[in-house]
């Protein structure tokens, strides 16, 4: 079911649905998708069931409104008194089904008396609410006083149970109520207000709308929300917000994951940021782009974080996301997304496959994706002895649940792996060992949507791997290229599908063979060797950015709002990336690196220490119009 919102479809006066923020494409495309293009049937749902007069002048309104749109029809049904008794098949019949406006408590006894709300279940069509019928849709309907004598009556409930459809309460006809009164009591100030104090509303002028479709709640045009006893605006004109609640699990690192929290609350989501320091040292790029913060103490303590959550849930409603997009919390963001029931991403029954190396073996093979041979630790020295007398030296001895290089040893023989044992005596259980392979490392980073398809793909290249860097305190060098190779793509979209990946950023890692390998493949193809459930890190995101023309951090946040990219691309570049270290000494001075690429470097600066093991200690990123331009710059850097 799509289902829409309105005060009223037209703007004050016009006899046409309007087309102000896309809502008459949007109605014009969803009937289209239950008809198959064909004119629709619709059933318009009285408010005013018993008055045959009032019900006769809104069928014939609405006819003509839905004529004057250029919305054909096969029929135009009004439900009333007078064939209550035949609501079921004529639900059953409609293609769209109009709630009327009115009085709302009038029309909520009607369509409890009809059973409405059962005979919709399983309703695929097009619903569409207009004032009071909007205002029938909520699960608990907030009916404010209308009439003489309703605010003043103690006997009268502004409570009551409505559709279940949503449980979005409106204050429908900005314009006209905004300043109304009832029994000498202000609308807003004297009845909504006080009212809302534990409940939010949402008020906006006639020709905006609420679109309700996959599960996603979008409001479109000028709008306000009232909540806590005040009034705060939400957009303008063909802006949108989104109706969700994300809680980001430390916004402030990796320092550019602001981007994330800035993107997400331009699409109108409400971001509630946990993090472990004082508000005021958050950056105040970041203090802007969050909608509420709660500090623990410690973000490993998993009941602190739970509390933080559950204080979020309480205040703000259904918690929609819940994310870090970092490798560290995955765990715990699949454990919180568990224990609140939130499910838009990786709960606990999946995480193994994504975070285990071994894990990771079995749904490479449901893909038919080749990877290196490998074998537990846990299996014993004598076994793994066997296991190389296989594959042959080297291999490589790495955490099984783990991130980066760390904790990552090539062993180039026997006695190396012996001591390799001898020096893990309490945790060589927690380790793979895997066959070595020669190749260019590479990844393919996506974005997908709920369907399992991609919203954007990119490819960056690793000439040297972050083990031998970190391992050997070499300057880091890596680029972004201009497009996906086809080969990759194809590899990459495999993967995702055979890890059941949805909503969310990844970065898949895959080996280039450098030569023919039995039971791999031939020279140029693609092995895999990691699945990594995030964006990839360090400053790769600002890099696609660069490379692309375009912007990662809103295209996640489209995703997680409208789950679709509604950010384009430009002109396409290739992104290098050169760091220095600390205590080396360079050929060319960082003025002389400025001076040569100043003209076509998108950043420089500082590297956080936390990053500089395998990133440097400045890093230098430049976008190049030609592939033959990298390696020169890599050379001018780092020489």
């Amino acid at each position: 079911m799509t289902l829409f919102l309105t005060g009223s479809p037209t703007r004050y006066g016009e006899d046409h649905f309007t087309e102000d923020n896309g809502f008459l494409a949007d109605v014009k495309a969803s009937l289209a998708a239950v008809t198959g293009g064909k004119p629709p049937r619709v059933l318009l749902v009285s408010a005013a069931p018993d008055d045959a007069g009032f019900t006769e002048s809104v069928r014939k309104g609405m006819s003509a409104c839905i004529r004057n749109s250029g919305i054909g029809t096969q029929e135009i049904v009004m439900l009333e008194r007078r064939n209550a008794a035949e609501a079921a098949a004529l639900v059953q019949r409609a293609h769209w089904i109009i709630l009327c406006g009115g009085h709302v408590p009038t029309q909520n006894r009607f369509i409890h008396e009809i059973g409405l709300k059962g005979l919709l279940q399983g309703f695929t069509g097009v619903l569409m609410g207009c004032s009071a019928g909007s205002m029938n849709c909520a699960a608990d309907v907030y009916s404010h006083p209308e009439l003489p004598g309703e605010a003043t009556d103690p006997e009268y409930k502004r409570w009551l149970k409505g559709l279940g459809l949503t449980d979005i309460n409106l204050i429908p006809h900005y314009a006209q109520v905004r300043y109304a009164t009832v029994d000498g009591l202000r609308l807003f100030e004297d009845i909504a207000f006080p009212d809302s104090f534990a409940h939010r509303f949402y008020t906006f002028p006639d020709g905006g709308y609420i679109v309700v479709r996959g599960g996603r709640s979008e409001l479109r045009g000028q709008a306000w929300e009232i909540t806590g006893g005040g009034m705060r605006h939400l957009c303008n004109e063909e802006q949108s917000y989104t109706f969700m609640n994300l809680v980001f699990i430390s916004p402030h690192f990796p320092q550019t994951y602001w981007h994330f929290c800035d993107g997400a609350k331009r699409n109108g989501v409400n971001v509630l940021a946990i993090a472990d320091t004082d508000y005021w040292n958050l950056p105040q790029e970041l203090r802007s782009s969050i909608s509420d913060y709660y500090q623990v103490h410690n973000l490993e303590n998993y009941e602190e974080v739970y509390r933080a959550v559950a204080w979020f849930a309480h205040k703000w409603g259904r918690i929609d996301w819940i994310e870090s997009n970092n490798e560290y919390w995955l765990e715990q963001d699949a454990r919180l997304r568990t224990d609140f029931n939130v499910t838009t991403g990786i709960k606990n029954d999946q995480i193994a496959s994504i975070r285990n190396k071994s894990e990771m073996k079995k749904y490479y093979a449901l893909g038919g994706i080749p990877t290196a041979r490998q074998i537990k630790g846990a299996e014993g020295l004598a076994k793994v002895k066997a296991f190389v007398k296989k594959t042959g030296y080297p291999v490589i001895a790495k955490p099984d649940s783990g991130m980066g290089a760390s904790g990552t040893t090539k062993i180039h023989d026997g006695k190396e792996l012996e001591d390799w044992f001898a020096a893990h005596p309490a945790n060589f259980g927690l380790y793979v060992i895997e066959e070595f392979i020669t190749g260019l490392l590479v990844s393919y980073d996506a974005i997908y949507n709920a369907q399992g398809e991609p919203i954007f793909e990119n490819n960056t290249v690793f000439p040297t791997p972050i083990m031998e860097i970190v391992h050997n305190n070499l300057d880091t060098c890596y680029w972004t290229n201009k497009t996906v190779p086809a080969k990759l793509a194809a590899i990459g979209r495999r993967t995702v599908k055979a890890f059941g990946i949805k909503s969310r950023f990844v970065h898949l890692e895959f080996f280039q063979l450098d030569r023919d390998r039995e039971g791999l493949g031939k020279k140029g193809d693609y092995v895999g060797l990691e699945v990594n459930m995030r964006p990839p890190g360090g400053y790769t995101p600002d890099m696609m950015n660069f490379a692309h023309s375009t912007d990662v951090f809103q295209i996640w946040a489209d995703m997680v709002a409208f789950d679709e990219c509604r950010k384009s691309q430009g002109e396409q570049y290739y992104c290098a990336y050169a760091s220095r270290r600390d205590g080396k000494s360079y050929k060319h001075s960082h003025q002389e690196v400025m001076e040569r690429y100043g003209a076509v470097m998108s950043m420089c600066e500082r590297v956080p220490d936390a990053l500089s093991d395998d990133l440097g200690n400045m890093a230098y990123i430049a976008r190049l119009s030609e592939k033959k331009e990298i390696d020169a710059f890599f050379s001018f850097v780092t020489e």
